[in-house]
């Protein structure tokens, strides 16, 4: 019994026409080049695995004394601090290295880009499904830490998947929209550790976004939802430590997430074509 070889068939904008559907054919490729990441991303380090633990334990750690001690943004009251700041960390954590990892992802894979034919969205959002791991690692830490605190979760626990999603989608967004930039312009991948760096003190990791409001407004509040990651770290902390959730905050965010992902698919679909000459 012979098996069936799929018809290749080459015309004059095939590839265009038929660019989502041959995303699902090449469906496999997504956990082949998750996989392959995932395997050589801790294999030449001393501790290994070890790093995504330590990590984001020594993250909190610092976020709590600069901003619960230092500058004196702990809520008296409330939750427990260090579980505030590590429910904000979590999804934080999840894009800023989701951002990285995607950033060089075509650059890494060359090789494949000159070589064969495949939908090329597919090498960043692998990427980015691999930083899930390091998130789904760091959640685990979060319910043990809760639980050493002494600190239920709430109801709307229930509800954390879509805001994982909201996380998802605005680490795609952006991710694909700086793959693109940094395939054209190489010196651009020198400003990303700067962009993730300054923007762990911009978003609301170490402290609640509520303290907007309380020493301004909530205008001013409204206006910080811009920073579309200012709504999925308040969807953590409502979902896990039950902190009240801002909505229109959260409606700008989503808004602006949207955006993002119809800017970031936009642009790296109109640079594709040229991503194997520019490398």
């Amino acid at each position: 019994m012979h098996t069936a070889i799929p018809e290749l068939v080459i015309e004059p904008g095939r590839v265009e026409k038929n660019y989502w559907r041959d995303l699902w054919r090449y469906r496999e490729l997504f956990y082949i080049l998750s996989w392959r990441d995932l395997r050589v991303r801790y294999k030449q380090t001393v501790i290994g695995v070890a790093w995504a633990v330590i990590r984001p334990v020594l993250t909190m750690v610092i976020f709590t004394v600069l901003f619960g001690y230092l500058a004196a943004f702990k809520v008296s009251g409330g939750p427990a601090y260090p579980v505030v700041v590590f429910a904000g960390m979590v999804p934080w954590q999840f894009m800023a290295t989701a951002l990285s990892e995607a950033s060089g992802s075509l650059i890494g894979n060359s090789n494949l880009l000159t070589k064969v034919y495949f939908p090329r969205i597919i090498i960043p959002i692998s990427s980015i499904i691999v930083s899930l791991t390091d998130a789904a690692i760091s959640f685990a830490l979060l319910l043990l830490m809760m639980a050493v605190y002494r600190q239920p979760p709430p109801p709307q626990i229930l509800l954390l998947p879509v805001f994982a999603v909201l996380a998802f989608l605005l680490a795609a967004g952006v991710g694909l929209f700086v793959t693109a930039l940094n395939v054209k312009y190489r010196d651009f991948r020198y400003v990303i550790p700067f962009i993730v760096q300054i923007g762990a003190y911009v978003a609301p990791v170490g402290y609640s976004s509520a303290v907007i409001s309380q020493r301004y407004s909530d205008t001013a509040r409204l206006w910080y939802s811009l920073n579309p990651v200012v709504g999925v770290i308040d969807g953590f902390r409502w979902c896990i430590v039950g902190e009240p959730l801002y909505a229109p905050g959260l409606l700008m965010s989503v808004v602006v997430t949207v955006a993002f992902v119809w800017l970031g698919v936009r642009y790296f679909r109109s640079t594709e074509k040229s991503f194997a000459d520019n490398i």
